[in-house]
């Protein structure tokens, strides 16, 4: 049943079909190749029962305040801003490049989103200023992943939703590791800089009176941050309600700004149905997906399967970290996350792991996922933002990266802490 379940995946993801298509027709075929009754009949409850959920109504107010934040042009004015700060460093802007995906990743919930505003904006600094343009494009995809690590993060919520994991928990969580990745991000740059200094651009110089009149353009996302996490933690709004007033803040925001116009609500509007049809529709056909592989008894027979493996707990660890690693290459890390959480986040609770350290794990790994190829999406979206060139340079790039990442994930493995200190000091 598992071989056959694997190959017909497969078979799907050759021919290229769009994902919530695939995992759709997947479920249809296991359905009736397993299962003795009509299990397509329950799409419509499933799908009522899913889109239902309080919590999902998060999704498209944080693709919103994106959508915002992107097109106001508020982006822009903090990546200019942390620009006259950092060309101290070997490394220049790169370092640049990744304080403000971490800065746009706490406003915005998508590393995709995170990605596309950053190198959009930076990328005309490449010839300009003698950059590797390989390690520059590196240090946006991957800064980029930062998006749903550092919260608000839209795949957190998902995680929550199918986990039935405290969402607030997930996000303290997600703060510290957050930061140490992007630190680490800044600290492989730094070295890389420090080995090959003509990687590193040609060296700046900035007054502290021209940093100092930049600093206002940081206040509006640090007003958002507070707004979305401060009102969490306050107790003041739910998940959900605090993403609606991130909207509110930067629609705010932008209206101060003079930079709201209806051309601009407009365009977000447009920019959030498409992405939130995108993910809705990919979650409605996992969660069926789900229904009808829990129907047949698949997920009994992964169950016993890895049981009768009989491998320790750091084995299991080992196991999962690799399972993801590969699957992450060729599926999108929405779709993989919620066809494989259900299954296995049972499994490693049971053996004995904490579900919010997992959460963590899991979320790493789908950044993990975004640049690693062939189907790391941050990957394309920074190739098609820099419009000449092979992505081979893109790959290049994110390559030490990619290690970097992967150190994290020992980090984290032998320091659970790293990640659940916050949320436990919290709770007391």
């Amino acid at each position: 049943m598992l071989i056959v379940t694997l190959l017909i995946l497969i078979g799907l993801l050759a021919l290229a079909i769009p994902v919530a298509a695939g995992l759709g027709i997947l479920g249809l075929s296991l359905s009736g190749i397993y299962s003795k009754l009509p299990l397509s009949l329950a799409i419509g409850e499933i799908a009522w029962g899913t889109s239902n959920n309080f919590l999902l109504v998060a999704i498209p107010f944080f693709v919103l305040l994106g959508e915002i934040l992107l097109r106001s042009g508020m982006a822009e004015r903090m990546y200019n801003a942390l620009v006259l700060w950092v060309p101290w460093l070997p490394g220049g802007l790169m370092h640049s490049n990744i304080a403000s995906c971490a800065m746009f990743a706490a406003t915005s919930g998508s590393s995709v989103a995170t990605a596309a505003t950053i190198g959009t904006v930076a990328l005309g600094e490449v010839e300009k200023r003698g950059y590797s343009e390989r390690l520059f494009l590196g240090t946006i995809a991957a800064g980029g992943t930062l998006g749903i690590l550092i919260p608000p993060s839209i795949n957190m919520i998902v995680y929550g939703v199918l986990t039935e994991t405290s969402i607030p928990k997930l996000y303290l969580a997600g703060f510290i590791p957050g930061l140490v990745l992007a630190a680490l991000f800044s600290l492989t740059v730094l070295l890389i800089c420090v080995i090959r200094p003509e990687m590193g651009g040609k060296p700046t110089s900035t007054s502290w009176a021209q940093r100092m009149a930049a600093l206002p353009d940081l206040i509006p996302p640090l007003v958002i941050f507070l707004a979305v996490i401060g009102s969490i933690y306050a107790g003041w709004a739910t998940a959900t309600e605090s993403a609606a007033l991130g909207v509110i803040a930067s629609i705010g925001i932008a209206a101060a700004y003079r930079r709201l116009t209806l051309r601009t609500l407009l365009n977000a509007f447009e920019g959030t149905m498409r992405t939130t049809a995108m993910i809705m529709a990919i979650l409605l056909a996992a969660y069926f997906l789900n229904f009808v592989i829990t129907s047949i008894g698949l997920t009994g027979q992964v169950n016993r399967f890895i049981t009768s493996l009989g491998l320790s707990k750091v084995q299991l660890l080992i196991v999962v970290v690799l399972f993801y690693f590969v699957l992450g290459m060729f599926m999108e890390t929405l779709s993989m996350m919620v066809a494989t959480v259900p299954i296995i986040a049972p499994i490693m609770i049971t053996a004995g792991y904490d579900p919010i350290w997992f959460g963590i794990m899991i979320i790493i790994l789908m950044e993990l996922a975004m640049i690693t190829p062939p189907v790391g999406i941050n990957l394309y979206v920074v190739q098609g933002l820099r419009k000449k060139g092979r992505i081979d340079d893109v790959i290049i790039g994110t390559s030490p990266f990619v290690i970097t990442m992967l150190l994290m994930l020992v980090a984290l493995s032998i320091w659970p802490q790293i990640a659940l200190w916050l949320p436990q000091t919290a709770a007391t």
